[in-house]
């Protein structure tokens, strides 16, 4: 939160940061001394806050069902860190909770608000690398052994942490479900996956292969594969300035490649405007339903191992 929310607010369009609340009493100010921002020490005091019309929720998977279904109750919008919840029912229970509230609920998949994403699905489906067939898309980095996402009861895991980027860039970048999900996994101790390798079929003969690890070197990378061309996204994930496509538009291996330069932007700040004006419009795109997919295609890769 400290490093890439609260910059995100500072410079987001259509969102003013209300408050922070934190359960270790004095945490929340010690995060913000800005005393223009409200403190609460504890959440069910910020969603009793009247002033407040949406909140986001970072906290660990296993506490993302209760603060959401909490929220909705009253009455506050809902922007939820990913994955949406621990298992398909905990994420239908969400989408319908939030619904008969009145209130709208999106997962926080910041990627695809950034002009780069924007711009790499434009290109994949105006058709500038012909008929798609191939996504591969690779997350990781060698994360610290006490870390909490090491634990499965908290939603721990490498696949529920990176590999859900991947499942949902293969969505984003088709625009369908896949038909068929094959998956396998290396366990650490704790039994949360270490190292997982995913498949996914789509219609239309696309492929997207998947792998994510927690033991491994920072890699974050998307290659997106048609019959006219192929796209490269380095860093894909990452907020950083100075992003690049590299693209080759040609199916023949003489052909140059080419970057595209894209202008730089916060994308966490770009969700949050994204969300506000779903807000205001009352229409949200992607919509929940676009997370429980993504949890339904995560629950039959878990369920393989």
């Amino acid at each position: 939160v400290q490093r890439r929310m609260l910059p995100a607010f500072a410079v987001a369009q259509k969102v003013e940061l209300k408050a922070i609340a934190s359960r270790r009493p004095g945490a929340a100010r010690e995060i913000i001394p800005d005393s223009a921002v409200s403190t609460h020490d504890s959440y069910e005091s910020l969603l009793a806050d009247p002033e407040i019309d949406a909140v986001y929720i970072p906290a660990a998977g296993d506490e993302h069902r209760p603060w959401t279904l909490a929220a909705a109750a009253a009455g506050k919008h809902v922007l939820c860190e990913k994955p949406l919840a621990l298992n398909l029912d905990e994420a239908q229970e969400l989408q319908t909770a939030c619904r008969e509230a009145g209130v709208l609920l999106m997962e926080a998949f910041m990627w695809r608000h950034h002009p780069r994403s924007q711009r790499l699905h434009e290109l994949v489906f105006s058709g500038q690398i012909g008929d798609l067939r191939l996504i591969n898309v690779s997350f990781s980095f060698d994360i610290d052994r006490s870390d909490w996402r090491l634990d499965p009861a908290r939603g721990g895991g490498a696949v529920w942490d990176l590999g859900c980027y991947g499942v949902n860039c293969a969505r984003f970048l088709t625009g369908k479900e896949p038909e068929n999900v094959y998956s396998r996994t290396v366990r650490w101790k704790s039994g949360a996956d270490m190292t997982t390798q995913v498949a996914l079929r789509f219609p239309s003969n696309v492929l997207a292969n998947i792998d994510c690890s927690f033991e491994a070197p920072f890699r974050c990378r998307v290659e997106v594969v048609g019959t006219g061309g192929q796209i490269v996204l380095n860093r894909a994930f990452q907020n950083e300035p100075g992003c690049t496509i590299d693209w080759q538009p040609s199916a023949s291996r003489d052909t140059p490649w080419e970057t595209i330069e894209i202008p730089t932007a916060d994308q966490y700040a770009c969700q949050l405007d994204h969300f506000a004006n779903s807000v205001t419009a009352g229409k949200l795109l992607p919509p929940a339903e676009d997370g429980v997919a993504n949890m339904r295609i995560m629950q039959q890769i878990v369920s393989q191992w």
